[in-house]
């Protein structure tokens, strides 16, 4: 341990700055080097970092409570799809008119597809309504 008029002569006599790395920890960490090179590679550490983060993307698949079944299998290879790349899915089921009376026939809609996908994905909200619309969110099941 250094005292600081000790520490700032010795980096004078190197013609460097004393910079302090660590302010949080006792006694605080302080270096003797160059601050314009430290402030480079700090930012360029966090540009790497930056570049390293993964984006979720949220795709939609849109549907009635009287898909048929052939127009439902498109979606859902869709929805496999997107799940296996890494994306999550929001299930939308939009009621039109009076069919809004029968909110079962939509969670079992749900229900299946939940199924349906559970080999690729996971439930991350459950179906709910909002509005004139009832959703479910899907998020990729982690890779073993």
């Amino acid at each position: 341990m250094v005292t600081t008029q000790e520490a700032l002569r010795i980096a004078r006599e190197a013609n460097l700055d004393l910079v302090e790395v660590s302010p949080n920890a006792d006694p605080p960490v302080c270096r003797v080097l160059n601050f314009g090179k430290f402030l480079y590679e700090k930012a360029k550490k966090e540009r790497e970092a930056r570049r390293a983060q993964t984006k979720i993307e949220v795709k939609e698949i849109r549907l009635r409570p009287k898909t048929t079944d052939h127009h439902r299998a498109f979606k859902l290879r869709d929805a496999r799809r997107w799940l296996l790349d890494g994306m999550k899915v929001k299930v939308r089921i939009r009621f039109r008119g009076r069919e809004i009376t029968y909110p079962e026939i939509a969670r079992e809609d749900l229900a299946q597809i939940a199924q349906e996908l559970s080999d690729v994905g996971v439930v991350e909200q459950n179906p709910d309504m909002e509005g004139r619309t009832m959703l479910m969110v899907i998020g990729p099941a982690k890779k073993k």
